[in-house]
């Protein structure tokens, strides 16, 4: 998938700026936003799903942190380049660059053990062995373990293929909702990813709210973004369920106090408005590595896929409540972003920690985890 995505994306991204009419400029913009969450999504799922558990979160963490620095950037290329075809032509020659690295990923052996692809697996986990100076168990102690996973998965399976035709295919529409335990975590998934996506892109798009311009705002607006890597510290002292309460907490409080400053201080009110797009890419990164840690593997890409549509609606609706309240009722557009940004605060609440836990492999691992009540120490293997 991210060879599809991504192979796809750098050839739409530069054919599209010259592309010589409209409907097919936005049939090329369908398609790229379609691939672009594709590869984001699948490649940060991969990070998680090979990383061992005391890096996890940093490697993770870090995958996203080229967003902030290409965010900031966006301001100073569209300043120095008018021209929209020219533009986006300069930008997407950064897409070949990575074309290059997929020589060299291998597939997620939790996946392949997952499939019961065993042997695929040992050989990834052999040449990660070797890269690393370490040991593996001996082979049949892990062929063991990956057979007992892919049984697991094997089972409910099976369950499923003895099913008539129709209820196979309302059980993998419901499959996100098919215990307590996932209802609970895609519920909360969306309403997070909702949130935060319509907070950063809203905040993106209001330079004209804020009555500043917009190639600074846009360019001073990424470059804020760059302190939210210091979550990879905080992730690991505080938690995951903690972080991003506190992210989307802050979050609501600057954009709600947003609106009470005098208009003679123009200053304080863009800080406050800056702090809260901070927050909600901190947010946005707390919100990736949470819910990769808390859906099982066998499902996780159709977990974070449901947190990604999610993200989408959120991001489009945004320009539409800003269209709407900007003429008259300016100050309420920090209010709907700050209110979103306290429900998905307030949503975490169900939720457990993941800090320092093994991924779950199959939904009858997840059923089967006890819910920590307090972060733990890293197993010692």
């Amino acid at each position: 998938m991210i060879a599809i995505s991504t192979v796809t994306y750098t050839v739409l991204a530069l054919g599209s700026a010259w592309l010589p009419s409209m409907g097919t400029l936005l049939t090329a913009r369908f398609f790229l936003g379609t691939m672009h969450p594709t590869s984001l999504m699948t490649g940060y799922i991969l990070v998680t799903e090979i990383t061992e558990i005391k890096k996890r979160s940093t490697m993770a963490m870090l995958s996203l942190s080229a967003w902030s620095v290409g965010a900031s950037l966006w301001g100073l290329w569209a300043y120095l380049e008018r021209n929209w075809r020219w533009l986006q032509t300069y930008v997407s020659l950064f897409c070949p660059i990575f074309l290059p690295a997929l020589l060299f990923l291998k597939e997620s052996p939790r996946w392949l053990a997952v499939r019961g692809q065993h042997q695929k697996a040992l050989s990834v986990l052999r040449v990660a062995a070797k890269m690393n100076g370490t040991t593996l168990p001996p082979t049949d102690k892990m062929l063991r373990i990956m057979q007992e996973v892919q049984q697991q998965s094997k089972s409910e399976a099976e369950a499923r293929s003895n099913m008539p035709l129709t209820q196979r295919i309302v059980d993998q529409v419901t499959i996100l909702f098919r215990t307590r335990k996932l209802v609970t975590i895609t519920i909360i998934t969306c309403i997070g990813y909702f949130s935060v996506a319509m907070v950063y892109f809203g905040l993106l798009l209001a330079a004209t709210t804020y009555d500043v311009d917009p190639f600074m705002y846009v360019a001073i607006s990424g470059l804020v973004e760059l302190p939210s890597t210091i979550n990879i510290f905080v992730v690991e002292i505080i938690g995951r369920k903690k972080s991003g309460m506190a992210c989307f907490g802050l979050c609501a409080v600057m954009l709600l106090l947003q609106p009470l400053v005098p208009t003679n201080l123009k200053w304080l009110s863009i800080t406050l408005v800056m702090i809260g797009k901070l927050l909600s890419t901190a947010a946005f990164s707390v919100m990736f590595l949470y819910t990769s840690e808390l859906f099982p593997t066998e499902i996780r890409t159709q977990g974070m896929s449901a947190g990604m549509i999610s993200s989408r609606i959120g991001a489009f609706i945004a320009p539409f409540f800003m269209s709407a309240l900007e003429p008259k009722y300016p100050w309420a557009v920090s209010v709907v972003f700050g209110l979103a940004a306290a429900v998905a605060a307030v949503s975490f609440v169900p939720l457990w920690e993941t800090m320092n836990t093994c991924l779950p492999d199959t939904v009858a691992q997840l059923e089967e985890m006890q819910i920590p009540r307090k972060v733990k120490k890293p197993p010692s293997e």
